[in-house]
């Protein structure tokens, strides 16, 4: 390390720089496509509120805290006098002051008081849990009595803490499953409950959001029903308009606080394409890039080789075991004692063993670390120099949230983006401005989709009838109606208009039915076939394409081959085995329109919002190299399976295609290219992952009667990233035009037009025949 940084002397942005001069090939490195420097930030603090117990603003003294950020004081006054309320600001920016000093105050000021608190991870609620300790362990505020209650908790405890704990940590599936299934169990909690904190709650999104929106919304009714009317604070990264996303995930209104008071370090973006390999090795003859997970733990070498502390995200369990290896095999050729300093970090570890991690990062004696996103909410890692980011994580959000590990403690930092072969980010790299630029997502959530409405009111049923005007406020009418044809409740009338309940028909929990995560149907069960040993679950849905016979299974860094899918029975048999290759489904789709939601004609381009039914039958898998050479094509024989979702559309007409020079035999590769890459890059404007979504492109659908391009939601009913895709399906396509273009490619390749999950082999593909394709929709769209 430099000798400012050994004495603590003051870091600028030369810091964050020369670390990324140092690992740079040359001045002009070639895979690098951006560099992005951002001042410091100076912390604004405030006084200690009025209100605030004595002994609660002392506990915090004690901790170190002389004063509060302004946006914390903002958070904490808003709560006190019953607002529910959001803040949303930057990573390591002490969100959790805001909600610990006004549940804090009320539990001193109320020995009966209760509050709870929510983690989309057990990994955030045990820390989060710990820092509450360390505040309440002594004094008066012994009494808090903080505790987890989680699937791991034992059930003595679990006794405990029903009759005890005042600050009970949690996550939704419990709340779901544990809590509000048995609720008069929990009377003592739910009768003087005053707050409710929801941590990270951008994390909940698309089909998992709208299961805790309405997990949400029944907890409302359940403390309602004892006498209670607890305050929300919800603690969200930056995301855009976070008062609507939080309103509309707890079903109330929500102020929002979002000007960070908080300081932050100087840091160095910079974003990194790996460079092409092989010319002709990839499927159908195209080329091949460097693996990110390669890229990155070439660069993470560098930076522990240099001295600093390093944090490398990775999408995969699997993926982050392989870049610390691949980091301290690179680093033993450097230095023998280097490697020893190098670790994994991900889910499936031991809470001890991460602990140690978490330490170990955090005092230095670790140099670095390659993580999932394990670490990327919540857990504090103080005091990193660097984050590698081996692909873009989905969201802006998601990707400010891995960058903010860097630099926590003010000082000077670098963050580098290594671009995986996808379309989003190559454009990304390309088009620093979407990423570093732009606002960041909104948190999309539909607690309307009547498949996810549906199994919820039953569960809703079960714990207190449902009255008419809950059936209003669910919006539910038409979907309690459909629940009685099928005899699963039923309406009783009331004396007076207005007063009718409906009931669950049988004295039953439907509870166990609902994966709160999003999964639909029964799950189906992964068993290891020579030890009988149950090691995990996967969603019905996605079974057929994940868990075929010769499907490569990834759990917990084990790698394991199927060997039997059963549907009927929910069950899949899989041995543990390193085959040395990665397995991705083929299938081939169908789809018919059921509905329009709503459409819009520009000129020769008719875009929709559509109900359709979409039958896709796996057919066959590739065999795929870690160098991205494909083995060969494996078939399968698999029932097919239709879903019933939403889907954005466009047509065109055959007199534009003319005028874009479009031949009727270039037309199925111009549409399939178009797809493509708009499957790529609708998570751009929707906040979505790729394998969230599908698509289908024809030359003549027969609901149309024109060549028409589709992109669905990848869950019964719809998610809301097809709706999202059709309120902005101009700046959608613009970057989907842009990504082909900004690759250099000939003939397109998985940085484009080609994609991972493509039931047609990616063929037939035309990228030339794609980018006029996409001018002459533009043109039309921005008539």
């Amino acid at each position: 390390m430099t000798a400012d940084r050994e004495t603590g002397a003051d870091i600028s942005l030369g810091y964050g720089r020369s670390l990324l001069n140092r690992v740079q090939n040359s001045p002009g490195d070639p895979r690098l496509t951006h560099v992005d420097d951002q001042p410091a930030r100076q912390a604004r603090t405030t006084a200690w509120p009025a209100w605030a117990h004595p002994e609660v603003v002392a506990a915090f003294r004690a901790a170190g805290i002389p004063a509060p950020w302004t946006h914390q004081t903002e958070t904490a006054d808003l709560a006190a006098k019953g607002q529910h309320v959001v803040v949303s600001t930057g990573t390591a920016s002490g969100k959790s002051l805001g909600y610990q000093l006004p549940v804090l105050t009320a539990l001193r000021e109320d020995p009966k008081a209760t509050a709870l608190y929510l983690a989309p991870t057990k990994a955030l609620g045990a820390d989060q849990l710990r820092a509450v300790s360390e505040l309440t362990h002594e004094g008066a505020l012994r009494d808090v009595r903080p505790a987890t209650y989680d699937g791991d908790t034992p059930a003595e405890v679990r006794q405990w803490v029903r009759d005890n704990a005042r600050w009970i940590f949690t996550n939704p599936d419990m709340l779901h499953i544990g809590m509000l299934r048995s609720h008069q169990r929990w009377a003592r909690v739910f009768r003087r409950l005053r707050y409710i904190v929801v941590d990270e709650c951008h994390a909940y999104r698309g089909v998992f959001g709208s299961h805790v929106a309405l997990v949400l919304r029944r907890l409302r009714r359940v403390a309602a029903c004892y006498g209670a009317d607890p305050v929300f604070v919800l603690c969200s990264a930056t995301t855009a308009d976070p008062a609507e996303a939080a309103s509309r995930l707890v079903g109330a209104p929500c102020a929002a606080v979002t000007e960070d008071g908080s300081p932050c370090g100087a840091r160095t973006v910079a974003l990194w394409e790996p460079p092409l390999v092989n010319a002709t090795g990839g499927e159908n003859g195209a080329p091949i890039r460097r693996p990110a997970t390669v890229e990155a733990a070439r660069l993470m070498a560098d930076l522990v080789a240099e001295g600093a502390r390093t944090l490398t995200f990775v999408r995969s369990r699997r993926g982050a075991e392989l870049v610390s290896r691949e980091t301290r095999r690179l680093l033993s050729e450097r230095d023998p004692a280097l490697p020893a300093r190098v670790a994994a970090y991900r889910a499936g570890y031991l809470a001890e063993d991460r602990r140690a991690l978490e330490t170990a990062l955090s005092d230095g004696t670790l140099l670095g670390a390659a993580t999932t996103n394990a670490l990327e909410l919540g857990v504090d890692i103080a005091g990193l120099d660097a984050v590698v980011i081996a692909g873009f994580p989905g969201t802006v959000a998601s990707f400010l949230q891995q960058a903010g590990r860097a630099g926590r403690r003010t000082q000077g930092s670098l963050v580098v983006l290594v671009a995986t072969d996808d379309p989003l980010d190559t454009y990304l790299v390309h088009h620093p401005e979407a990423l570093l630029g732009k606002p960041v997502e909104a948190t999309i959530t539909d607690p309307a989709n009547p498949y996810v409405l549906g199994p919820q009111l039953l569960c809703a049923a079960a714990e207190l009838p449902i009255t008419e005007a809950e059936a209003d406020a669910f919006d539910a009418r038409a979907v309690l109606t459909a629940l009685a044809e099928q005899g699963l409740i039923r309406h009783r009338p009331g004396k007076r208009a207005g007063s009718g309940r409906w009931y669950i028909t049988a004295h039953t929990y439907p509870h166990d039915d609902v994966d709160v995560r999003g999964g639909v149907g029964a799950p189906v069960m992964i068993v290891d076939g020579e030890t009988g040993r149950l090691i995990g679950t996967a969603d019905a849905s996605r079974a057929p394409s994940t868990l075929h016979e010769g499907a490569v299974h990834l759990h917990q860094g084990e790698t394991y081959v199927v060997d039997e899918l059963d549907l009927d029975d929910g069950v899949a048999f899989v041995h543990e085995d390193e085959p040395g290759w990665s397995t991705t489904a083929r299938s081939l789709t169908s789809l018919t329109i059921d509905g329009i939601v709503d459409e819009h004609v520009h000129g020769a381009v008719t875009s929709a919002l559509a109900q359709v039914s979409v039958t896709g039958q796996v057919i066959g898998y590739l065999r795929t190299l870690p160098t991205g050479e494909v083995l060969d094509m494996v078939e399968l024989d698999l029932p097919a399976r239709t879903l019933p979702t939403k889907a954005v559309l466009y047509t065109v007409t055959h007199e534009l295609l003319d005028t874009a020079g479009i031949t009727a035999r270039e037309l199925p590769g111009a549409l399939h290219a178009a797809e493509h890459a708009a499957i790529g890059l609708l998570p751009l404007v929707a906040t979505c992952d790729r394998w969230d979504i599908g698509g289908v492109s024809t030359a003549e659908h027969p609901d149309t009667g024109l060549p028409t391009v589709f992109v669905y939601d990848g869950q019964p009913g719809g998610a809301g990233f097809a709706e999202r895709g059709f309120a902005r399906l101009r700046p959608w396509l613009a970057a989907t035009l842009d990504a082909i273009e900004s690759c250099v490619c000939a003939t397109g390749c998985p940085s484009c037009v080609q994609s991972p999950k493509c039931g047609n082999g990616n063929s037939p593909l035309d990228k030339g025949a794609a980018t006029r394709l996409l001018r002459a929709v533009l043109t039309e769209l921005d008539q």
